[in-house]
Formats: structure tokens, C-alpha cells, sequence
């Protein structure tokens, strides 16, 4: 089965460097690995000691983040290697991390995970939440390489619980431990006979948790806010923005309004300021225009939602009428009301967060005028709501040491 799965990747690989002349997201996923070995090579050296972790993209490298920055000023003899999975995960961060080398994961053939291994030598790998890739596993295991899965999520619709996943089955049991973030992931691994499993819950809370250290102060929205009541919508798309024009447009409330667009082609955020105007403003025109004198500010750059979000009130995450719910945890740590579309379900924390009612779900226009109206003129409503969600994320940090724990008595 194996050779079977090496080929079925072969064959994989193959395709997509034919795609690749079509597609720019995968031309970057190509040409990039076409350069992970030359690179690696470079950047090791003989004595180097390596601790190696791999993400998939954006959303487990902030869950691997924290334990990363731990490895880093707990292990500084070690070089830290991480590897992503996806373009839009890589090209982000290529430049911008504790780790000291960063590439590209090469396809997990038996050849490549041999090549990769034995240039790298780690003395630790560290696999983020879902990314199980057999050869990687199998050949770690065979190296004695100790393994560890972590913020690692299981449900029973995966194919480890299926009468067909026994390939998958084995892949799991190459890890000589798996950091799981609820009781139902360890339930279903027993199942399987897989007892070397610990609940530690989920890293990212150490990661949100850690944005309440830090100077979130931003000038510009000291000038806009000018102490008023502040809503700010984050990583919105089409079918959000359009709930939120026709409320703001229409609405009786007059608080400040900051919409952070998950597209900000000039395309899209010149169309969205038209169907505000005269009272919209861009990021981009400050130094230009009086901030004070607008309600509300289109954020045409990246990098600042989560200090935008601190001067929130009340906020709203995209993506819940779309392609998939964005971080509700990022305005959830300021304590603040967080209202989200419909398609919040896989999303463990929006689950939670809906359960407790920090998070409000909504799934038509109108259903999100009455929960906005309630929000903003309800001061208690709103504060209640907020501490709900601090709390929820104050009760679920501390993940991040526990699995540094257990490394310390491996390495």
C-alpha cells in the first residue's frame, strides 16, 4: 500500500507541474520545492541540531507559532526548520518567523522523505493539527526520530475511523505522541489503540492570549474613534460587506465603523468606498483627509486587524457566508461580543463560543440588524457578552507549556 500511495503521489506530482504552467498559486507550490533541498543544504551544516516542525498553511502556523517561540529560547543551539505545506501559507511567512530556515515541505515520496531527512536530521519533528503525510511518518519512526502531533483534531467522519483507513491507521501509530486538543480526539484514538495521546487543548489560545501583552495603541484610530463606540469588521468578503452596507447605510446608531476586507484590490475596495460615500475613508488616504470627520475607515492594507480589533466594541468575523469562518479568537481575547455568518460548524472554538453565547451566529440580513441593534444600544448585553469570551479563552491557555514539557524529556 504504500508504493502504491508513493506512486499515486508521483503521478500527483507530475500533474501539477502541468498545471503549474497555467496556475499561478501552483506554480509558486512547484517552483518552490524545486528549490527546497538546494536550500536546505545551504542553510545546514555538519554538527547542526535540528528540531524540525511542519504546517500546513497560515492557521497551523499560528497554532504552531507559540511552541515555536518556546523552542527558540529554550533550544538556541538548535536550528529551527519549518516547513509549509501551501503557497499562501509560505509566501507569508518566509521572512517573517523565529524559525531559522523556512521551505517549502517536499512531496512526501519515499525518495524525497529519505533526501529530506538526511539532510535535515532533525532530533525532533513536530507535525501541526492535520498534517499526516505517511512516508514523512514512517521513515521518522524508522530513524527513531521521535514524533509528536500536535493541537491535533479527530472526529469520526476521518478516514482513521473507517473500515478502509488501515493505511492511515499506521501512519498515526508512527508518532510517539499526539497532543490533542478535546476528550472526544482521545476517545476516538483509543478506539483505534492509540493510547499515547494527551489533551492539552489548543495552542493558538497562547498565541491570542500573548496579543494582550503587547502595545496595541494605533494613532490613526485614536484620530477616527475620537472615544466613540467602535465596530470593526474583519476579513470580509462580498456576501458579508453586503449585510454591513445595507445596516451601516440605514442604521439609527452612529458608531465608528472599520471594515478590514479579506480583498483589498483597488478594484474592490474603490467599488466598496462608492457604496458608502460621502462618509467612507481608506487607510490609505490618511495624511490626506481628517479621519474624525468620516464613520467609517476601509482598511486597504494588511497587518493591523488585530490591533484594530482591540479598540472594538463589538465585532464582526468574515467568511461564516463564504468560503469559511476567519480568526474569531483574535477579537474574542479583547473581551468584546464577536458576530459571525451561519457556516461557523468544523470550527471548534465558534462551536464553543455559539454554545456559550460570546459568539452570535446570524444568517440573514435582518438577523443582523436585531443583533446589532441589541449590541449597540444594551451597554450590559454587550459587556456580558464580551466576558464570555474573554473568560472562554482565559480557561483555555496553557497548551503550549505542557507539550514543552514533555519535549524537554526527549531532547
Amino acid at each position: 500500500m504504500r508504493h502504491v500511495y508513493s506512486v499515486t503521489v508521483s503521478i500527483t506530482w507530475l500533474h501539477l507541474q502541468l498545471i503549474a504552467l497555467f496556475n499561478k498559486k501552483i506554480k509558486l507550490f512547484v517552483s518552490g520545492r524545486r528549490k527546497t533541498f538546494s536550500l536546505l543544504q545551504n542553510a545546514i551544516h555538519e554538527g547542526d541540531k535540528a528540531i524540525w516542525m511542519h504546517v500546513a498553511s497560515l492557521g497551523e502556523y499560528e497554532q504552531g507559532l507559540p511552541l515555536l517561540e518556546k523552542l527558540k529560547s529554550t533550544y538556541p543551539d538548535h536550528k529551527l526548520v519549518l516547513t509549509f505545506f501551501s503557497p499562501s501559507g509560505y509566501e507569508v511567512k518566509k521572512n517573517k518567523t523565529v524559525a531559522d530556515i523556512v521551505t517549502y515541505l517536499p512531496m512526501d515520496t519515499i525518495a524525497r522523505t529519505k533526501r529530506f531527512l538526511t539532510i535535515v536530521r532533525p532530533e525532533l519533528a513536530i507535525f501541526i493539527k492535520y498534517e499526516i503525510w505517511p512516508n514523512y511518518l514512517f521513515e521518522l519512526k524508522k530513524q527513531k526520530i521521535p514524533t509528536l502531533l500536535v493541537a491535533a483534531l479527530f472526529s469520526k467522519r476521518q478516514v482513521y475511523f473507517k473500515f478502509y483507513g488501515s493505511f492511515m491507521r499506521k501512519s498515526l501509530q508512527s508518532f510517539a505522541h499526539l497532543f490533542v486538543q478535546d476528550h472526544t480526539s482521545k476517545q476516538l484514538l483509543k478506539t483505534i489503540g492509540l493510547d499515547n495521546v494527551t489533551i492539552s487543548g489548543d495552542t493558538r489560545f497562547d498565541r491570542v492570549s500573548e496579543i494582550l501583552t503587547r502595545d496595541n495603541t494605533l494613532d490613526f484610530m485614536d484620530t477616527f474613534c475620537q472615544g466613540s463606540i467602535c465596530v470593526v469588521a474583519g476579513s470580509t468578503w462580498p456576501e458579508d460587506e453586503e449585510i454591513l452596507i445595507d445596516f451601516i447605510n440605514s442604521s439609527e446608531h452612529a458608531p465608528k465603523y472599520v471594515i478590514a476586507p479579506h480583498n483589498i484590490k483597488t478594484t474592490h475596495i474603490e467599488k466598496l468606498k462608492t457604496l458608502f460615500a460621502p462618509n467612507a475613508v481608506c487607510y490609505s488616504e490618511i495624511g490626506k483627509k481628517d479621519l474624525a470627520a468620516y464613520n467609517v475607515l476601509i482598511v486597504d492594507t494588511i497587518g493591523l486587524l488585530t490591533k484594530i480589533y482591540s479598540y472594538a466594541d463589538v465585532a464582526y468575523v468574515g467568511g461564516g457566508f463564504a468560503t469559511g469562518l476567519h480568526n474569531t479568537l483574535e477579537p474574542a481575547v479583547f473581551g468584546i461580543p464577536v458576530v459571525i455568518g451561519p457556516q461557523y460548524h468544523g470550527f471548534k472554538e465558534a462551536e464553543d463560543l455559539v454554545d456559550r453565547k460570546g459568539i452570535i451566529a446570524i444568517e440573514t440580513e435582518v438577523g443582523f440588524k436585531a443583533i446589532m441593534d441589541a449590541l449597540l444600544s444594551d451597554k450590559d448585553f454587550r459587556s456580558g457578552t464580551g466576558k464570555t469570551n474573554a473568560d472562554y479563552i482565559r480557561g483555555n491557555t496553557g497548551a503550549t507549556m505542557v507539550i514543552l514539557k514533555h519535549i524537554e524529556q526527549l531532547l
